[in-house]
Parts: structure tokens; sequence; C-alpha cells
């Protein structure tokens, strides 16, 4: 049966090899990955392209393939005849890829066991935490973690054949026009390919992620407050909430089972969320987060907004963007608040320094609003004793110099392509 099975998944692997994909690592990069010992864990959300980067890696080279995403594989499992036939299948092979390694049970002991014979392993998982603490746990030191997003803007524009360098008012009229779009349809390969199948795909997957991905691993009764915690955070992404107040507004029984469920939630990149910048590690658990969703497509597929709000979409895009350019949450990337409860979209650190502050806002052509960002910017300067001050905006580019603090407007378009 095993045999069967290999052979199957080794059809599917060269099928999947054949076909034509949207590079996303570059040949130096590569190089360096495939030469390390180390294990590869490629983590991200479901359907980002975790696969893919891993067939980009080795499509030059000899590697066998397990996709634990298989439900005969995962019931028929025998560590020693998979083995085995993976030697027969696979003759001489350089690489092992497991695919969804985090369907197998006590998986990480078994990968503990291939790398301590030598094998050279690339993995992927769709469940963040649990991923990094099994792997922090059981193979301290021995892996390297690459984790894998839908789309950037700058993947979509290089997909449309678009360059990013605009030095006319239409070129620049043609990528704010591919980014209006990116803004409400989020960048998960498929729907980029296939923009008229968005709100389907992205309906099932967000029902797939929450009934396999959460409900039957965790094994929550509990179904419907699963269901009417993810469409609340679905309506009020990029809003601040409490566990007090999620538990009052949903009626759930506690507050440690509302910690448990939006812990839930995050693991397998679904919604992901900003903690409040303080020195003091209390004040920083005691505030209330701000939650964001891993892609702006699921807000179109699942979200009850009657017509987009393009500030919190392009604020939504910004948190993701950071999160590509390696900030992570809790330990270099927050929201702040001012003495004067003045909001700072973004605090961006480099180890102990804060390196820029960064503001999003849609429409500044109101003096109001345009003010009301300066002086969120210039206090918050103060505080923290950083100078880097940038505005995202839709479409304004300037320098504002204020009170003696220099304040960077820069259009979305051109800080999304950087």
């Amino acid at each position: 049966m095993i045999k069967n099975i290999l052979y199957q998944q080794q059809e599917e692997r060269n099928s999947l090899l054949k076909q034509a994909y949207v590079e996303r690592i570059d040949a130096a990069v590569k190089k360096e990955y495939l030469a390390t010992g180390l294990i590869k864990l490629i983590t991200g959300p479901r359907r980002s392209g975790k696969s893919v980067l891993s067939f980009q890696l080795l499509k030059e080279e000899n590697f066998a393939y397990l996709n634990f995403d298989d439900d005969l594989l995962l019931k028929h499992f025998d560590e020693n005849k998979v083995i085995q036939t993976l030697n027969e299948v696979y003759p001489d092979y350089r690489y092992l890829f497991l695919d969804e390694i985090q369907n197998l049970p006590n998986w990480e002991l078994w990968v503990n066991k291939l790398y301590r014979r030598n094998k050279n392993l690339i993995v992927t998982g769709s469940n963040a935490r649990l991923l990094s603490r099994e792997m922090a746990t059981s193979l301290t030191g021995r892996y390297i973690q690459i984790t894998v997003f839908p789309f950037s803007f700058a993947e979509v524009l290089h997909f449309h054949k678009v360059s990013p360098v605009a030095k006319t008012p239409q070129k620049v009229g043609v990528i704010q026009g591919y980014l209006n779009t990116y803004v409400q349809n989020g960048g998960f390969p498929e729907t980029v390919l296939n923009p008229s199948i968005l709100k389907n795909y992205l309906s099932t997957l967000f029902d797939s992620v929450l009934l396999k991905d959460i409900m039957k691993r965790f094994q929550i009764r509990q179904s419907q407050q699963l269901y009417d915690l993810s469409n609340y955070l679905l309506t009020n992404y990029t809003n601040q909430y409490s566990f007090n107040q999620l538990k009052t507004d949903l009626n759930f029984h506690s507050v440690p089972t509302v910690q448990k469920f939006m812990g839930y939630l995050s693991e397998p990149y679904l919604f992901l969320n900003l903690t409040k910048y303080s020195t003091k590690v209390k004040t920083q658990q005691k505030s209330p987060k701000k939650s964001y969703i891993i892609d702006n497509g699921f807000i179109k597929a699942r979200s009850f907004e009657l017509s987009p709000n393009y500030g919190r979409l392009l604020e939504n895009v910004v948190f993701i963007e950071l999160l590509r350019r390696q900030y992570k949450l809790e330990l270099d990337l927050f929201y702040y608040k001012t003495r004067n409860d003045k909001e700072i979209d973004f605090v961006c650190r480099k180890g102990h320094i804060v390196e820029q502050l960064i503001q999003v806002c849609y429409d500044i052509s109101k003096p109001k609003t345009l003010k009301r960002e300066l002086d969120a910017l210039i206090e918050a300067s103060s505080e923290l004793a950083c100078d880097k001050l940038i505005l995202i905006t839709w479409d304004k580019e300037d320098v504002i110099e204020k009170n003696e603090y220099k304040i960077q407007l820069v259009p979305a378009w051109k800080w999304l392509s950087e």
C-alpha cells in the first residue's frame, strides 16, 4: 500500500514540477539554502506558495517527496516502510521534501531522527506556533525558517510584467490601477492568476482553515463560537480589541476561552495580532491588541462590508508587507499610543532602537486629517526618540517640515514596490 501511495505522489510531484510559476527566490539565495545541512522549515498560510517555493528550490535536484495532506499516507504511515520505499521510488535522492508535516502526529521526533541520519530536509507547514514550538523543543539550532506569504504587490507587478519605476503620470496611473485591485483582492497566487474565482476560492479556503487546521486539530466542540469570533475579526480588522470586550460582545463563557480561540486563529496564519509598544512587558500584555488578517482577499470574500474601506484595507496591506520585510510581532513590530492618546499605526524596531514610525492614511486631502497624522508622528517621535517618520498615503509624495521634524509622505505604490 505504501508503495502505491508513494508512486501516486511521485506522479503528483512530476506534474507540479512541469508547471510554470512566478519565481519567488533568486539563484544566490537558492544556492545558499541548498548548501546548508540544516533543516529548511518553510511556513506560511495555506495556498500561499510554500510547496511552489520548495519545488523552485529543488527543481534541478534529485529529491524525494512526501505529502502529508494525503489522508491515505497518514492512515498507512509506518516510518520504516516509508524510508525503505522512498529508496525504491527515488534512488539516490539527495533531498527529502516533507509537505504539510504538521498533519503527522509526533512529526518532530521523526524529523529529528531523519536529521540525525544526515537527510537533507525541506519541510513545509501551515501552523506557525505549533511548528515553531516543536522545532524549538526538539530541533534547537538545527533548522532555518523561511516564511512564505501571499504575493506582495511587487510580485503582482512582476507577474503582470509591469515595471515598478514610474516616471510619467500615465505610468503611475497604471501602477495605481493594479494597486487598487491588489488592495481589494489580496495576493493569494491562485486568485492573482484567476481573479474571477476569488470569492468562491477564498471562502472555501477560509472554511478549510477553520475546519481542518483548527476545529479538527484542536477537537473544538463550540464550532459556532469559533465562526462568530472569526466573522467578528473579519469585520473589525485593523481595530483594537480586548479579551474582556470579545467575551462580552460574543457571549463567551470566560476570558481564557477567548484567549485560547484567538490563539487557534493565529496559528494557521489566519488572523495576526499587533501589540502596543511599551518598554514594560506587563503594559504590553494588558493593553488592547489590534487584529489584522493575512490577506485582503478574505475580506472581499467573507466580510459584510457594503463598500471597500480603503483606509483600513491599505493599513492591512502595509502590516503584511512589514511582516514580509522580516519585522517580528511582539519583538520589533508594534502599534503605539502617545501620552495624549494619539495612535501610531506601526512602530518598527531594530534591536532595542526604534528605527521608524509609520502612519497609514489613504486620503489626506482634508487639512484636519493631515494635521492629525502629522501631530501624532511628531508627538511619538519626541517620546520614542525616533526621527524617521513616514506617512504612507494613496498618491501624495512630499517632505513636510514641521516643528523641526521631517515627515516623508510616500505614495503606497512606491513604498510597496520597493
